[in-house]
């Protein structure tokens, strides 16, 4: 990914003001979206289209680690951006005002646990939307990379 490639934000209106708010500050609005709930914004590669696509996710931590919950909320398909980073694991991540690279995988089922604890204690809907599909919703981990 090249920082001038043109990036496409998320169809969907309040993300996409959500992704504007904290582009245009520079992580000062939006990095917080409620009190308590952090959110970052990750970028992956259109799995068809090849274009960059951006999207605003609540995150947690694991270390240096960073975690997304998949959730789509509890949609019986995957969101777009996880088959996106499935297709192509090298993604952009913005938390703040740090934008740096990363590559993204699910966790592995003797991982998963501990880390969806994680992301329940941030946002509890999570259990919520597992109930509400048949589909295992993954717990995505974004490691940095360097360059």
């Amino acid at each position: 990914m090249t920082t001038d490639e043109q990036v496409i934000d998320s169809p969907a209106g309040w993300v996409r003001d959500h992704i504007r708010e904290y582009v245009e500050s520079n992580g000062e609005r939006g990095h917080e979206w409620r009190p308590g709930v952090h959110t970052l914004l990750l970028t992956t590669r259109g799995r068809r289209s090849g274009q960059l696509r951006r999207t605003a996710l609540i995150y947690g931590r694991d270390g240096d680690r960073y975690l997304v919950v998949a959730s789509h909320g509890g949609d019986p398909r995957h969101p777009t951006w996880y088959l996106n980073l499935l297709a192509d694991p090298l993604v952009r991540v913005q938390v703040g005002a740090d934008v740096f690279a990363a590559r993204a995988r699910a966790a592995k089922p003797d991982e998963k646990p501990e880390l969806w604890r994680t992301m329940v204690a941030i946002w509890p809907d999570y259990d919520a939307y597992q109930a509400r599909t048949d589909r295992d919703i993954p717990v995505v981990i974004l490691e940095p990379v360097d360059g």
